[in-house]
């Protein structure tokens, strides 16, 4: 049977209330039965039960994450930043997987809420109503990670989506491209829109305007992108995209290796651009320039916004924009 609290105060001889004030680490035990009850809990391997004490102290020290794809490189790499400063502040992470799936994100945010967790960090989602009616009656703070909500109701951390897609565009149409193509999941995304404005935009300064045949919506797999990109090659030469921007880099490396399965060349016959410069990017030949978030730093600067939340600190800003770049390499002809 497992050690109770119970034992440990009869084996040390004190009330169960100085155990639990010694395990809490209340100033308020006398030096010498400190030490008696933490030799007790360690001779019985007494492991506190931190929900009784959740319960207790209304606190479980316990943050939701909600994730799209925990599978996702790009995720992966973001729930490290916020594994790693919910260590530093004594907070557990809680982290389920959407699977990008509506129905399924509001019943995990209502079952985040039932354990009694003190704070939400929800991930890369649609928000819509009844979103936004469970953020606003779950009396926990709730941070929005790397995703876009247009009418900047809930604190957030993120890049301009964008800008850095428009940054993206500008180079390429910069570089005499004649038709930059757009490779992307579907447009109901807020996420997708974004990056479609920074799109429709750099076209625009440059006294382009959008060809809608050159816009390309698809699913955000590999596989589907392939069959996507397979479209856009069988147009005519004159109207064969000569660039391809893509909205992540899974589309772009699909692009890639489209544009080599026929008989192409990246980046003399086609110039390649992914976002989030995932490690991916490093693993395809050549290897893909592209946007780059700052992943383990969105996941950081959510996670310790969320505690000053928490903890009633001040905060300086409840829309949180970290900078962006592109990482060059050589899916883009080298630069002059």
């Amino acid at each position: 049977m497992s050690v109770t609290i119970y034992d440990v105060a009869k084996r040390a001889g004190v009330s169960m209330a100085t155990v639990s004030r010694v395990i809490n680490g209340s100033p308020n035990v006398r030096p010498t039965t400190r030490k008696k009850v933490l030799k007790v809990i360690e001779e019985l391997g007494y492991r506190p039960n931190a929900v009784a004490r959740g319960l207790a102290s209304r606190r479980t020290t316990t943050i939701g994450v909600i994730l799209p794809d925990i599978s996702s490189v790009f995720f992966a790499e973001l729930t490290r930043g916020i594994e790693d400063i919910a260590n530093m502040y004594d907070y557990d992470i809680l982290i389920s997987s959407s699977d990008a799936n509506r129905e399924k994100e509001l019943s995990l945010i209502g079952s985040m809420l039932e354990r009694q967790v003190e704070g939400i960090l929800f991930l890369g989602g649609h928000l819509d109503d009844a979103h936004r009616r469970l953020f606003k009656t779950a009396n926990v703070p709730v941070v929005l990670v790397a995703t876009e909500d247009p009418e900047r109701e809930f604190a957030s951390v993120r890049i301009d989506l964008g800008r850095a897609a428009y940054d993206a565009v500008d180079f390429l149409l910069a570089r005499g491209n004649e038709r930059v193509a757009f490779l992307t999941y579907p447009l109901y995304s807020p996420m997708a829109r974004a990056r479609y404005a920074g799109y429709v935009e750099a076209l625009g300064e440059r006294g382009r305007r959008v060809e809608e045949h050159l816009v390309m919506e698809t699913h955000p797999y590999y596989e589907r992108a392939l069959k996507a990109m397979a479209t856009l090659l069988a147009l005519p030469a004159e109207k064969r995209p000569t660039a391809i921007f893509a909205a992540s880099d899974e589309l772009a490396i699909a692009a890639v290796h489209a544009v080599q399965d026929a008989g192409l060349s990246v980046p003399d016959d086609v110039e390649v651009v992914g976002f989030d410069n995932t490690r991916i990017a490093q693993m395809v030949r050549p290897m893909l320039t592209s946007v780059v978030q700052p992943m383990y730093d969105l996941g950081a600067v959510a996670m310790r916004l969320l505690t000053k939340f928490i903890r009633q600190e001040p905060v300086e800003s409840r829309d949180v924009v970290l900078p962006h770049r592109i990482e060059f390499r050589a899916s883009t002809r080298p630069r002059v």
